[in-house]
């Protein structure tokens, strides 16, 4: 089967993009390296809880279950995914794990590890951004000797007792692994820059009800950097009491600590890196579909160097919520729409070729036929002539008579008759 899209992941930008398909009447199936839709939402640590409110948190066509005020957990998250895939029966191949992707024609080619290859019109790239964690390399890091890990890798603080251990991060999952490490370690978040804190709540809403209201969730008004703390004030309580402090970045490794910026040296146990994700995306190499730097080349969710070729769950895609729950699925429909008018213009490319492909084969069978009719015209030309010149005192009847078999003869040497026998004498 060649499908009309195929859409790569089934996390929450996959799932989103997979509702609109389905809407829109597309024949389409997700591949999910994994063995349950859900992305990464299964690997981050237990804790894990949203900043936006469930209210806020759905993605199209069904609701975020439980009290709408609430900020859901980690596991809540997984399960609200994998029951949004089942209602609406999505078409999900799991363990389909995708090596590359080419173009075969008209289509994509998309080979994977275990399940074959599939073939569609177009690809909806929906691994999102927390595919592969961004692990800084600083000054002498090759040389600590203590731990170094990612926050992605981070479960829970049971295996961190009695470690002095340096979160660096300044966004709410740095903050959240911090306090909550500080319950049994000594903890600090090294930041280049003091931390910025938005209040989770005002006039007793949550702040994601003023930024839907304003249009600011609509927009780009928070770059990469200034990403700030949602925070009802249970953090800015905690950082200020040192559970955890607050340090500026520091500047190297030694063999088994720091140095910090002020030139002071600390033993460390382990540091965590909670520097943010960045999208990965390497079965798309072959399509010349990245820059230099492995980013997708991309406008509002539609590549700018493939045809044919979308994107679902990107960080600022096209506004500050594109890789979030509440945001994924305006973008999925934007992008499924656009993906609807290619699909209509290629069918009537289609349409077009089918169409100059008949009228080419059937001008080449009268160009043909017009040859044999002038041969035709020739060999009852000359069947006439034998016939009067044989009877040259002929009746009008008997002249008929010869031109009906010259139109015998004619006929035969064009395939409808045994010519020889055709021409014996009379």
């Amino acid at each position: 089967m060649i499908y009309d899209a195929i859409v790569i992941g089934a996390g929450q930008a996959g799932l989103a993009a997979g509702y609109h398909l389905q809407q829109a009447g597309l024949r389409f199936v997700i591949l999910e390296a994994g063995a349950e839709p859900g992305g990464s939402w299964p690997h981050f640590y237990d804790s894990l809880s949203l900043n936006s409110t469930a209210r806020y948190s759905s993605l199209p066509g069904l609701p975020f279950p439980g009290r709408p005020d609430h900020y859901p957990r980690r596991d809540e998250v997984v399960a609200y995914l994998r029951s949004y895939a089942a209602h609406f029966a999505l078409p999900i191949v799991t363990g389909a794990a995708v090596a590359k992707i080419e173009r075969s024609g008209r289509f994509f080619r998309v080979t994977t590890g275990d399940k074959g290859y599939f073939k569609a019109y177009t690809i909806v790239a929906a691994t999102g951004f927390f595919g592969q964690p961004h692990l800084p390399n600083l000054p002498d890091q090759a040389q600590f000797r203590g731990q170094i890990m990612h926050s992605a890798h981070y479960r829970r603080p049971e295996s961190f007792r009695q470690q002095r251990v340096l979160v660096v991060g300044g966004a709410n999952g740095a903050v959240q692994i911090g306090i909550e490490l500080a319950q049994v370690a000594r903890v600090t978040l090294a930041t280049r820059r003091p931390l910025r804190y938005l209040p989770q709540r005002v006039l007793g809403r949550d702040i994601h009800f003023w930024l839907k209201l304003s249009g600011l969730d609509r927009t780009q008004w928070l770059d990469e950097k200034s990403m700030p703390i949602f925070d009802t004030g249970t953090y800015r309580t905690a950082i200020s009491a040192g559970l955890p402090d607050r340090q500026p970045m520091f500047e190297r490794f030694t063999p088994d600590g720091v140095i910090w910026s002020d030139g002071r040296y600390e033993k460390v146990d382990t540091v965590i890196f909670a520097t943010g994700y960045r999208a990965k995306l390497p079965y798309l190499a072959d399509l010349g579909a990245l820059d230099e730097t492995g980013r997708a080349q991309q406008h509002r969710g539609a590549s700018t160097t493939v045809p044919g070729l979308y994107y679902v769950g990107l960080p600022r895609q096209r506004t500050v919520a594109s890789a979030t729950l509440r945001g994924v699925g305006v973008d999925a429909k934007i992008v499924v729409n656009h993906l609807q008018r290619y699909r209509q213009v290629e069918r009537q490319k289609d349409t077009r070729r089918a169409a100059d492909s008949l009228l080419k084969r059937r001008t080449q069978v009268w160009t043909s036929r017009s040859q044999e009719w002038v041969g035709l015209i020739g060999l009852m030309t000359l069947a006439l002539r034998q016939q009067i010149a044989t009877q040259k005192s002929a009746t009008p009847r008997l002249v008929g008579e010869a031109m009906v078999q010259s139109v015998r003869v004619s006929a035969g040497f064009l395939g409808f008759g045994h010519a020889a026998e055709l021409y014996a004498p009379i």
